[in-house]
């Protein structure tokens, strides 16, 4: 019974966070259904990331900032951006800015999850371990697919050379900011949470303001204020 409460504690959060982000979407929903699918491939890519990783770990070490923005973040961010971008992308489904961040943070949050499980099975969990995993690892993933998924929009919706340029910021963003996090949490200091709290705090309010961005060109949004006028 305790470790059904445990779990569902670990799973929890990136549930919650889905939804909010879901309900985000202003002014044209995607289906249920697509947002769940790319959430489980978010759960299905956690097993190649973690042979890669291992691969990586053995081959260059565990040097901290190799570490943090190289086998860690950048693994993690370019699996999730190459699924994204040769899945969804080019999705008919994908068609307003904010549906970048929306399956972003979908995938995000599937992997997370899955972390939080793993983290929750193999190591000595408790309410209050999964509860700063939920404002952590857990929120950070979702705000890294907010970074993601915000310039995936903008490069659907640009046109020439800055379509390339939206997409490489869309991968490098993510890792810097992952990479970042990362390296703050794996530095040893006693410090760390001077450092975390305001990074965390940061990526908050950029990731609002990208999410009020986005909705903000979506091309539904003068027919929804043409459908307020009617009524």
């Amino acid at each position: 019974m305790l470790l059904l409460s445990i779990l569902t504690a670990a799973v929890a959060p990136g549930i919650s966070l889905l939804m909010y982000f879901y309900l985000k979407d202003r002014y044209d929903a995607e289906p249920i259904s697509m947002v769940i699918r790319v959430f489980l491939l978010g759960v299905l890519i956690v097993l190649p990331i973690m042979v890669i990783q291992r691969g990586l770990l053995i081959w260059l070490g565990d040097h901290n900032f190799l570490f943090a923005f190289g086998i860690s973040a950048g693994v993690e961010e370019l699996v999730k951006w190459f699924v994204l971008y040769h899945i969804i992308y080019n999705h008919t489904e994908f068609d307003e800015p904010y549906d970048g961040i929306l399956y972003a943070v979908a995938i995000s949050l599937g992997f997370a999850t899955v972390e939080n499980v793993l983290y929750a099975i193999f190591q000595p969990a408790s309410f209050g371990s999964l509860f700063v995993r939920a404002l952590l690892p857990v929120s950070g993933h979702a705000l890294f697919g907010v970074t993601m998924g915000y310039y995936l929009g903008k490069a659907k919706f640009a046109q020439g050379a800055r379509v390339r340029q939206f997409i490489i910021l869309s991968l490098t963003l993510a890792i810097i900011e992952h990479g970042v996090y990362d390296w703050i949490m794996g530095s040893g200091t006693v410090y760390w949470i001077w450092f975390i709290v305001p990074l965390m705090i940061y990526l908050w309010v950029k990731g609002m303001r990208k999410i009020n961005r986005a909705n903000a060109r979506s091309p539904f949004r003068l027919l929804r204020r043409e459908e307020e006028v009617k009524l």
